[in-house]
């Protein structure tokens, strides 16, 4: 049984003792009371960030990490020559050599490479982005020939013309290494995918049987208005997701493999509200009719694990289930998550749900 379909035991505290207690000893002491069933609770997890390998055994290369970024040298150059000099990447970031040794030392088998959300195609021209794209998937292409098993590539596009990006698709497609497809979630603040001149693009990703890899774009989602760090990307990702269901792309596209990163954001926590306005309160009227119930499409998305904190994950298990779930650390943009597998062996999950996160998801979405 889940956790959370665990019964609570009633509280041993009635209510005349309850009154008694918040009389006599203050409203502090009522709020230190705690359910007795918290008393039983297991040994606390670690957020990410803090989570350790229990012996050099665990600490095995295991992991396939679909949310690994990368700063291809040639990349590095290439922007440089245009006068968009990137800043100060991470060294990994560069060196797939070091980058190798890192993993060996974490725990990870496989980093799938993409950009960061410092991807250039809102801020060069769409021939300029052509030439970059083709840099950057060629590298992505020798990283994999120099380790075969360590690396993968997805293919990175010119995304800000639907016809060049096509074209970039069809000369990466098929070559060594390249499994996937990264985009961005939205580009000049355009939700982009959904308009009509990219239906062919995603009729292509479809029938080569790439995921797509999803990312944001840096870019100021909230315009004039301030917000917390780390908001834009949770609800870029949210309208996202919402916008592949509401407007038919999911039925259209029955066999599209979509992966949202960050734990998909805010959108597996808004889901129910989602289906509420649509089904309930009328804002589904006029709205393209979809061919399933609202829910049912939650599995057609992979996440990746990024909640940070554990009670995150075990919501995403719960509702999205095991089969759904991938590792995504972010490396070496957030640079926090030491050792991938680490996060997830202190569920202490059934072995088949641990293997499926850890590694049996990733091989099913890239055919390995």
């Amino acid at each position: 049984m889940k956790d959370s379909q665990k019964p609570s035991r009633p509280s041993t505290l009635g209510r005349r003792a309850f009154i008694k207690a918040s009389a006599g000893a203050g409203l502090g002491a009522a709020a230190a009371m705690r359910p007795v069933a918290a008393a039983a609770a297991e040994t606390p997890m670690q957020p990410w960030w803090d989570a350790r390998p229990s012996s050099p055994k665990a600490n095995r290369p295991v992991a396939i990490d679909l949310h690994a970024h990368w700063v291809p040298p040639a990349y590095q150059k290439a922007m440089a020559d245009l006068g968009k000099p990137i800043g100060n990447p991470f060294p990994l970031e560069l060196d797939v050599d070091a980058r190798k040794k890192w993993m060996d030392e974490h725990g990870v088998q496989m980093h799938v490479l993409t950009l960061n959300g410092g991807m250039p195609w809102q801020i060069v021209t769409p021939e300029e982005g052509v030439r970059l794209a083709q840099i950057i998937n060629d590298a992505g292409v020798e990283a994999h020939t120099a380790f075969p098993d360590r690396f993968l590539a997805s293919i990175e596009l010119p995304i800000r013309d639907a016809g060049m990006a096509l074209t970039e698709l069809n000369r990466a497609a098929g070559k060594p290494g390249l499994r996937a497809v990264h985009l961005p979630d939205s580009i000049d603040n355009r939700d982009y995918l959904f308009q009509p001149e990219f239906a062919p693009l995603l009729a292509r990703i479809e029938a080569l049987g790439y995921p797509i890899l999803f990312h944001n774009l840096n870019s100021d989602l909230f315009g004039r208005r301030p917000a917390e760090a780390g908001l834009d990307n949770t609800f870029a990702h949210a309208v996202l997701g919402a916008k592949f269901i509401s407007t038919g792309t999911l039925d259209k596209f029955p066999k599209l493999d979509i992966v949202l990163p960050h734990a998909g954001g805010a959108f597996p926590y808004v889901a129910g509200r989602l289906e509420h306005f649509r089904d309930h309160m009328g804002a589904g009227n006029n709205r393209t009719q979809l061919q399933h119930p609202f829910k049912t499409y939650l599995r057609r998305f992979h996440v990746d694990y990024l909640t940070y904190h554990p009670e995150g994950l075990r919501f995403l298990l719960s509702l999205l289930g095991s089969d759904r779930i991938v590792v995504g650390t972010d490396s070496f943009n957030a640079r926090d998550i030491e050792y991938p597998s680490a996060v997830v062996d202190q569920f202490k999950l059934p072995a088949v749900d641990r293997d499926r996160i850890l590694k049996g998801n990733a091989m099913r979405l890239f055919r390995l």
